[in-house]
Order: structure tokens, then C-alpha cells, then sequence
């Protein structure tokens, strides 16, 4: 398996689902970093299951920092962040150990290694995505040194069918986390509550898009031919359990477009400075950061578990029909925003240590 992300940034994650713990090490952050303890189990605690519209396992998720942090500061070593699983029912999942659940990870994981650990997919299950979360915070740490004018904004853009504004400048994380549906719209954000709410009482669920801001992005991020911004971004979200589609920018609209109402002409800021008057690019041109706000999406599909029956696959090679027990998710994307805003940041950090130590020269 490749459980590593980044280049001069890395994070490794380990750890299974109903396993005794998930944990994740963030090596190549530089020595002198101010730690923050508190920051980090506040970014942990946005994920978390047991809250509004998730699932209804409940884990404190509260880290230990093991490693690579002295007095309040990093020391260049690897830091190692463990977070113990406390209430797993594995017992839910017994009836799943020789069935392959529908869209689920199941039978290729079966495929391709011969052994499977059935529990709540293992490795292959969201639970993951926490080790992403604290990697994240680590990132967020080293980017206030580097780049204290970033300013990560990630929310819900659409649940189904019901579609809310996108984040703009002057959303802040606190807009988003005070809606317990993580979206700056707050008429939406209510109506797809509701929504997400039927859901699961049906015993079904629904797909979904978030949306992501980056304000006071520096220019010069991204190192083409092969390590360009938006291919990084794309490659980090799409690593995401659940994540089917990524656009940046004007995205897909643009195959529709003529080049003459697409292109971003450029104008002079307040300041002097060369900005574009539409941002159409998303704020990469050529792979590098053009010092206009970042601006992506991400979809996600409907979670795979739902309480309905279902055809699914055995290691016999029938087929069999199937009710999946056990406490899910209706959607994937109130929970995806911090690991959105993680991976995000994951990037932007590896990004920002390239360009220091390849880009030009600076002051």
C-alpha cells in the first residue's frame, strides 16, 4: 500500500477502523515551529463522528503527540500523532466477512491482497481520514509561520439536489463550523439538514460537493512540468475516501466557452500590483499560483452503507441480497470538509517548502 502523501511535507497514516488505534506522522516540518496543542485537537474535533448528521459512533478522537515536539516547538524530528479508537462494534460487521459490499472498497482490496479486514473496511474506511486531519493541523501550524495571510475556507456547496452559495471573501472556519452541516449558507445549510435527516430515516443517503476558498495565496506556488498546483490539489482530493470528481476554477464549464469570455485579463490592484479581473483559472495559470484566491471542488458520491437491502458479492463468487447493519453516514461531505480543508492544506505547506527551496531567491 502507499500510505504516504508530500514530497518535502510528507504524512504517513496508519491504523484500521476497529483497530486499537489511528495515527499519523508528519515528517519534513522544520525545527522552530510554534506547537499548538489545542489547535490541533480543535481541527481533530471537526471530524469527528457522534455529531449532527453523521454517524452515531462516538470517539473522542483526543491525540497524542508522541514525537517531534519539545517545549512548545517542533524539532525537525518526524511527529507521530496517535488517536485511540474507544468505540468500535465489530460485532455489526461480522456478517460481512465473507460479503462484498456494493461500491465499497470489498472486493478489490480482496482482489488484490488475498486477506481483507471486514470491520468497518479496515484500512479502507474513513476512519483514516482523521490521521489526515492531524497532519493537516500540522500544516496549518507551519503555513501561520510561513504564510500568515492564508486563509482556508472549505464548506458545503451542495447535498443532493439542493445547492448553496460557494465561500467568498470574508467567510471565515467559524462560519462554517457554527452550521452543523459545515456550509456558509445557512437557509441551505437548514434545508439540507432536514434532507439529510430523511435520508436516514429511509435508510439511504446522498452524494454532495464541497467547495473550497484560499485567500492570500503568495505567487509562485507549484512546480511544473510534473508537480503543478492544480495536479497536486486534484491528486490530494481525489485521495479521498468517497471523492469522485475535482474542478478548479471555472471547471468543466470551460469545454463550453470561447476563449475570448474565459481568458482572465489582467488589471492593476489598488497597490500596483498585476491581479486578473476574473478568476476563471482558479488561481493557477501554467501550474503556479497566480496570487489570486484559490478557488476548487470537490464531489463526493452517496455513502455505500445504507440501511436497505442490496445485492452484494460473496468469496464464493455468488451473489446474495444483503441489509448492511451498523451506525454510517447519510453523507459524506459534512465530515469531508475538514479533510478537504486538511489535504489543502497538506499541499499548500509542501508547496511553500519547494518554492523556498527551489523557486527564487528569497529575502
Amino acid at each position: 500500500m502507499n500510505n504516504s502523501f508530500g514530497r518535502l511535507f510528507r504524512l504517513t497514516t496508519f491504523g484500521e477502523s476497529h483497530g486499537p488505534a489511528v495515527g499519523a506522522v508528519i515528517d519534513g516540518c522544520p525545527a522552530g515551529v510554534p506547537f499548538d496543542a489545542d489547535l490541533l485537537a480543535r481541527d481533530l474535533s471537526r471530524r469527528r463522528p457522534g455529531q449532527a448528521h453523521t454517524t452515531e459512533r462516538n470517539e473522542a478522537d483526543h491525540p497524542e503527540v508522541m514525537s517531534g515536539v519539545f517545549e512548545g516547538r517542533t524539532t525537525g524530528a518526524p511527529i507521530a500523532v496517535l488517536v485511540r479508537n474507544s468505540d468500535q462494534r465489530s460485532s455489526d460487521y461480522e456478517p460481512l466477512r465473507d460479503l462484498f459490499r456494493p461500491s465499497h472498497a470489498d472486493f478489490t482490496y480482496a482482489a488484490k491482497y488475498g486477506v481483507r479486514d471486514h470491520r468497518g473496511g479496515g484500512r479502507s474506511s474513513a476512519r483514516e481520514t482523521l490521521a489526515r486531519v492531524a497532519g493537516g493541523a500540522v500544516a496549518r501550524m507551519l503555513l501561520s509561520a510561513l504564510h500568515p495571510e492564508l486563509n482556508v475556507v472549505a464548506s458545503v456547496a451542495r447535498m443532493g439536489p439542493m445547492i448553496a452559495r460557494e465561500p467568498a471573501e470574508g467567510d471565515t472556519g467559524d462560519d462554517v463550523y457554527n452550521s452543523p452541516v459545515r456550509c456558509v449558507d445557512g437557509e441551505a445549510g437548514a434545508q439540507m439538514g432536514a434532507y439529510v435527516e430523511e435520508l436516514r430515516a429511509r435508510g439511504d443517503s446522498t452524494g454532495g460537493i464541497v467547495a473550497v476558498r484560499v485567500g492570500g495565496v503568495p505567487t509562485g506556488l507549484g512546480e511544473p512540468i510534473y508537480g503543478k498546483a492544480n495536479a497536486r490539489f486534484a491528486e490530494a482530493m481525489l485521495s479521498i475516501n468517497g471523492a469522485m470528481g475535482f474542478e478548479m476554477g471555472a471547471g468543466f464549464e470551460v469545454a463550453a466557452r470561447r476563449g475570448s469570455s474565459n481568458n482572465d485579463p489582467f488589471v492593476n490592484d489598488a497597490e500596483g500590483v498585476l491581479r486578473t479581473a476574473s478568476n476563471n483559472s482558479g488561481g493557477v495559470q501554467g501550474g503556479i499560483t497566480n496570487g489570486m484566491p484559490l478557488v476548487f471542488r470537490v464531489a463526493f458520491k452517496p455513502p455505500s452503507s445504507i440501511a436497505r437491502e442490496q445485492r452484494h458479492g460473496t468469496a464464493s463468487g455468488e451473489t446474495v441480497v444483503h441489509a448492511v447493519a451498523g451506525r454510517h453516514d447519510p453523507s459524506i461531505v459534512v465530515r469531508a470538509v475538514p479533510v478537504v480543508e486538511a489535504m489543502t492544506l497538506l499541499v499548500l505547506a509542501d508547496l511553500a517548502l519547494q518554492r523556498r527551496a527551489g523557486g527564487i531567491l528569497q529575502e
